[in-house]
């Protein structure tokens, strides 16, 4: 009979701890959320997302607080939202190490409405709306090489 094959070892690096071993092997939590059928248009939604996107959520979440538009609290939001989703998934989640991974607003249905207009007549007009879709990852630990 053939010996059985023994599994490799794993050696840590020196000077890191288990859990910095552990969490460096891991793969990062990734999640996100999804608004749909936003009363606002995708064009002015999208001047406002693309100020977080790719940023930390502590300070996206600042931007989003001072930004004097009316799609920013809903954003904001869709963030948390993301944010606690990212919490439900893992239980050793860092919400210090999180960003925004993709930020991104779709065109959603459009309303067709009817306006008056002079002599009995009547104007069309579209109420857009947007599905916005904000994901959130663990950015990776980065060791310190020396």
């Amino acid at each position: 009979a053939a010996p059985a094959a023994k599994k490799p070892r794993r050696f840590r690096l020196p000077g890191r701890k288990k859990e910095e071993a552990a969490a460096a092997e891991a793969v990062p939590v990734e999640a996100r959320a999804v608004a749909r059928y936003m009363r606002f248009s995708p064009q002015k939604a999208r001047l406002v997302i693309d100020l977080i996107r790719g940023r930390d959520v502590g300070q996206a979440l600042e931007i989003l607080r001072f930004t004097r538009k009316r799609v920013a609290k809903e954003i904001e939001k869709v963030l948390r939202a993301a944010i606690a989703n990212a919490e439900q998934k893992s239980e050793t989640l860092d919400t210090d190490r999180l960003y925004v991974r993709q930020a991104y607003v779709n065109e959603g249905s459009r309303w067709k409405r009817l306006r008056p207009a002079p002599f009995g007549r009547a104007h069309t007009y579209q109420r857009r709306t947007s599905h916005i879709v904000v994901s959130v990852a663990e950015r990776p630990i980065r060791l310190a090489t020396t």
